[in-house]
Formats: C-alpha cells, sequence, structure tokens
C-alpha cells in the first residue's frame, strides 16, 4: 500500500520517457499554469470572505438561525445545530470554531455533538469549492449546481441525525 504513490510516479515518469517528453520543460509549464489559475481565484475567494464576514456581521446569521430552527427541528436535526449547518457551506473554519463550541457546551459524548461531528464531516464548504471549480469554466451558470449541492447537504445532514438518533 506504501508503494502506490512511488509506483505511480515511476510509471508516469516511464512513460514520459518512452513518448519523449521533456518532463521538465512540462512541469514548469504547468507549474506556471498553476500559478496564474491560483491568482485568478483571488477576486473569487475574496468577495466568498467578504461575504462571510457580513452575513455575520450584520446580524444576519442569528436571525436566520432563529428563523430556520423551528423547520430544522421538525426535518430531525436539533435547533442547537442550525447554526452550524447554516456556516458551513459558507466557511470552513468559521463552521470549525461553532463545532469546538458545540463540543466544549455539550460534552463530546452527546448526541448533539455526535450529530455536530456527522454533520461536519458530511458537508463542504460549498461556495468556496464553487469558486475553485468554476472559476477556469467560460460557464457562469452556477445555480443550478450549487442548489443540487446544498439539497445534498441537507438531505446529507438529515440523514446523519437520523442515524445519530438510532446508532
Amino acid at each position: 500500500m506504501v508503494f502506490i504513490i512511488p509506483a505511480v510516479f515511476i510509471a508516469v515518469f516511464g512513460f514520459a520517457i518512452y513518448k519523449k517528453v521533456k518532463i521538465y520543460d512540462e512541469f514548469s509549464k504547468g507549474v506556471g499554469e498553476a500559478v496564474q489559475f491560483t491568482v485568478s481565484l483571488i477576486p473569487c475567494l475574496a468577495a466568498i470572505f467578504m461575504m462571510c464576514e457580513a452575513f455575520e456581521a450584520s446580524g444576519l446569521a442569528d436571525a436566520l438561525t432563529k428563523l430556520l430552527s423551528p423547520v430544522f427541528g421538525f426535518l430531525g436535526i436539533p435547533p442547537e445545530l442550525t447554526k452550524l449547518v447554516l456556516i458551513k457551506p459558507f466557511s470552513g473554519s468559521g463552521s470549525i470554531a461553532y463545532l469546538n463550541e458545540i463540543i466544549a457546551t455539550y460534552g463530546a459524548d452527546s448526541y448533539i455533538t455526535r450529530c455536530a461531528c456527522v454533520c461536519f464531516g458530511s458537508s463542504e464548504t460549498v461556495f468556496y469549492i464553487s469558486a475553485v471549480y468554476f472559476a477556469k469554466t467560460k460557464s457562469k451558470k452556477l445555480i443550478l449546481p450549487i442548489a443540487a449541492v446544498l439539497i445534498g447537504t441537507l438531505v446529507s445532514t438529515v440523514t446523519a441525525c437520523l442515524l445519530c438518533r438510532i446508532m
């Protein structure tokens, strides 16, 4: 198992030598493209970080948490997790800070903490990942893929809480 990655590298280098590819030149070209791509991400990421901060600072996060807590409770998601569920699609660091707060408040073995941990692990920072995936594409029709991922995140959260209740 430990030899898989070295074996892949050796196979790729061997194939490149067989095809008479200038490995260093192609590697340098790839690094240059990666740097350009990274620079092109900066405006998208800056916008996401500013929106996250504005969402929290404006009080909209707290208002939305109070509004959605009963709905999430009806779906089987503990109301204490509403803020985590709302923050996770926007900010990984913000959601991990809130996860730490949940663990400190409710203890490591509580039902709410188990749900929070499974929900945290079964979801993704949708808007950050979308910025990375779609920064290079010509299509800017992001509504459908983002909606699909957010619905999937909600379904995984409901399922996670159900499984934590059963186990």
